[in-house]
């Protein structure tokens, strides 16, 4: 990659992390030893949830959130058609029906009018859906008062696609806390706030569903004598009481997240600098700038921007101009919707207008903690010469 290229998003490694990376490879548990409980041990402590099943990625948490909360055959899964595919995805794994709601045409997010009005009639219909993927897209967090009141009404889990927003927060509160959720998921790719190198987690308040993820975690394999279906026969002993699957991160990974973790607030507001510095610098321009909601406090995974003109050859014009430059522009998302995958099961363009009409004119600009004032500046300068 040319040195001048500016990434749309970018880790950062220090030797503080190389030296806990090493110390783990000459120690004698590189699997299953003291290093994840304690990463979890962290998550817990920062978000205030009871509990945290470190895994080895955010599609892997996804997966157990979902068995967790029993979805299979015959129930519905709902959540965003702006979003990586996994987060449909984690339904169709356990064989359930997929479906999505609208976003929002300020926030990006899953809107909870929309919501009503499909829960009104998927209600007439008998289509309820059994689980919720609330996606806190850009890691600003999702309407979460008004979605979990609808999930009281018509009864769904929920489970918050967090993959964008550690280190955000909602009514004051951290995501992550499970306030209004069953489940919470993060992710820890390298494009992320914080990284693993590869990497996720689940968090959740419930005993039972922690129990649950934790076996889906692991083969379904226990050593539990209380979850077992009859007494040991020696100390050797362990049974296979569910179908899991080996999702469980490595001590490497979570000695890098350790490390992270430790960092996340002050990347958090590094970012925030930066889109500071952002906003000041496009108001002339003929580009929607990132809304924020008044409850939200938002981890800034991403800075993404709305063409006012949604032609997409213009669109696409601006793009290849923003590459050439040597800024990595990117885009997130196109609607799940429309991925030929998705066609077999009856979507087609127009059925959700809002995201379709946001992906003809979103641009994802580059946004990283340690992206220099100099390098902002450049994509900058570029965009008003794109724009022209």
């Amino acid at each position: 990659m040319n040195k001048d290229h500016i990434p749309y998003g970018r880790q950062e490694i220090t030797q503080e992390e190389i030296d806990a990376v090493v110390k783990v490879l000459k120690s004698d548990f590189l699997t299953q030893g003291p290093r994840v409980p304690e990463f979890e041990k962290q998550l817990k402590s920062y978000t205030g949830a009871k509990h945290a099943l470190a895994v080895n990625s955010a599609t892997s948490a996804l997966h157990i959130a979902c068995m967790a909360l029993e979805l299979g055959p015959g129930d519905w899964l709902w959540t965003s058609p702006i979003t990586f595919v996994a987060s449909a995805n984690c339904g169709l794994y356990c064989g359930a029906n997929i479906d999505f709601v609208d976003i929002d045409p300020k926030t990006y997010n899953l809107c909870p009018l929309a919501l009503e009005k499909k829960l009104k009639q998927a209600q007439a219909e008998q289509k309820l859906p059994k689980v919720l993927v609330a996606v806190h897209l850009t890691g600003q967090p999702c309407d979460m008062k008004a979605i979990s009141k609808l999930a009281r009404q018509y009864g769904f889990s929920i489970i918050e696609d967090a993959s964008h927003a550690i280190g955000a927060r909602y009514d004051g509160e951290p995501i992550g806390g499970c306030k209004y959720s069953d489940i919470c998921v993060f992710s820890f790719h390298p494009v992320k706030i914080i990284t693993t190198a590869e990497g996720g987690a689940a968090l959740t308040n419930s005993k039972t569903l922690r129990k649950k993820m934790e076996l889906h975690r692991s083969h379904g394999v226990t050593r539990d004598p209380v979850q077992m279906t009859h007494q040991p026969d020696g100390p050797w002993y362990y049974q296979q009481i569910e179908l899991g699957y080996n999702y469980r991160m490595s001590e490497i990974h979570a000695a890098l997240g350790l490390k992270q973790l430790a960092k996340l607030d002050n990347f958090v507001a590094a970012r925030h600098a930066l889109v500071k510095r952002y906003n000041e610098s496009l108001g002339s321009l003929p580009v929607d700038k990132p809304f924020q909601a008044s409850l939200s406090y938002s981890s800034w995974h991403l800075y993404i921007i709305l063409l006012k003109n949604d032609d997409p050859a213009f669109h696409l014009e601006v793009f290849n101009k923003l590459r050439v430059q040597e800024i990595g522009v990117n885009l997130h998302f196109i609607p799940v919707h429309t991925q030929p995958f998705y066609q077999q099961f009856g979507f087609k363009s127009g059925d959700f207008p809002v995201a379709e009409n946001y992906y003809r004119r979103a641009i994802s600009l580059p946004l990283f903690h340690s992206m220099t004032e100099l390098q902002q500046d450049r994509v900058i300068q570029a965009l008003k010469v794109a724009l022209k």
